[in-house]
C-alpha cells in the first residue's frame, strides 16, 4: 500500500473536516424497542414481499428459505453492530513497560455495508495509538473495527467512530485510523469501476503533527507479508 504526499494531504483534510454531528449512526429513539426475534420476523415478511414483487417463486427449494436467512443475517450479522449491547469491552492495562512509541495494527480486515445502497464495503483498516499510560489488547482493536463496521455505514463516519472509541478507552487523543476499501455500489453498479477504492483517515492528537503522521504512513508501507 504505497501512500504518497498527495494522499497524505488528503488524509489530513479528511481527518480535520468533520463536525460532531457526523459521528453518530442515525438511529430512531425507538431503535431497540423490538427484540432481535421480533425484528427478524418483521424483516422476513418484508424480504418475502420484495422477492414476490420481483416475480420470484418462493415455492422453489432454492428460494423459499431466503427471507429467513436474510432477516437473520441482517439482525445477527452484518448489522449486528447497531446494538450497543454488542459493543466489545476494550479492556485496558497499565503501560508498565513504559512503551512510549507508536503502536500500529495494520491490515485489519473490514466488512461493512454502504448505507446508501446496502451493498458491501470490503477493505482494510489501519489503526495506531501512542500510549499516555494505558494499553489495549491487540485483538480489541480488531473487534472495535468490526463492531462499528457491522452497521449501515459511510466510510468517513466509520473512521471517526473507531478513533473516538479508542480515544475513550485509552484516555488519549493520540489515535489514528486509515481505511482503504472497495465499495460495491461503485464496483458492481452505476459506473461499475472494479479497480477503484476509497481511502479515508481520521487523526487525533499528536497524529495531526506532520512528522508523527508521516511515521504512521511509513509503517503502512512496510512489507509485512511474513
Amino acid at each position: 500500500m504505497k501512500i504518497d504526499n498527495t494522499l497524505e494531504e488528503h488524509f489530513e483534510e479528511m481527518g480535520n473536516g468533520h463536525v460532531s454531528s457526523s459521528e453518530d449512526t442515525p438511529l430512531r429513539e425507538d431503535a431497540f424497542v423490538l427484540n432481535d426475534e421480533e425484528k427478524i420476523e418483521r424483516i422476513k415478511s418484508n424480504v418475502r414481499e420484495i422477492m414476490l414483487t420481483l416475480g420470484l417463486d418462493l415455492d422453489d427449494d432454492s428460494l423459499k428459505g431466503t427471507p429467513d436467512r436474510v432477516s437473520k443475517m441482517f439482525v445477527k450479522e452484518i448489522f449486528g453492530g447497531l446494538h450497543p449491547d454488542r459493543k466489545p469491552k476494550a479492556s485496558t492495562f497499565d503501560n508498565k513497560y513504559k512503551y512510549g512509541e507508536m503502536l500500529v495494527e495494520k491490515n485489519i480486515t473490514l466488512y461493512s455495508t454502504c448505507e446508501h445502497h446496502l451493498l458491501p464495503i470490503v477493505g482494510k483498516a489501519h489503526v495506531a495509538y501512542i500510549s499516555s499510560g494505558k494499553v489495549v489488547g491487540l485483538s480489541k482493536m480488531n473487534r472495535i473495527v468490526d463492531y462499528f463496521a457491522k452497521r449501515p455505514q459511510v466510510q468517513e463516519r466509520l473512521n471517526i467512530q473507531i478513533v473516538r472509541e479508542l480515544q475513550k478507552a485509552l484516555d488519549t487523543d493520540d489515535v489514528a485510523c486509515v481505511i482503504d476499501a472497495k465499495h460495491l455500489c461503485v464496483n458492481s453498479r452505476g459506473i461499475r469501476d472494479i479497480e477503484s477504492s476509497t481511502v479515508t483517515a481520521e487523526y487525533g492528537g499528536k497524529f495531526k503533527e506532520e512528522s508523527v503522521r508521516r511515521e504512521f504512513l511509513d509503517y503502512l508501507n512496510l512489507d509485512t507479508n511474513f
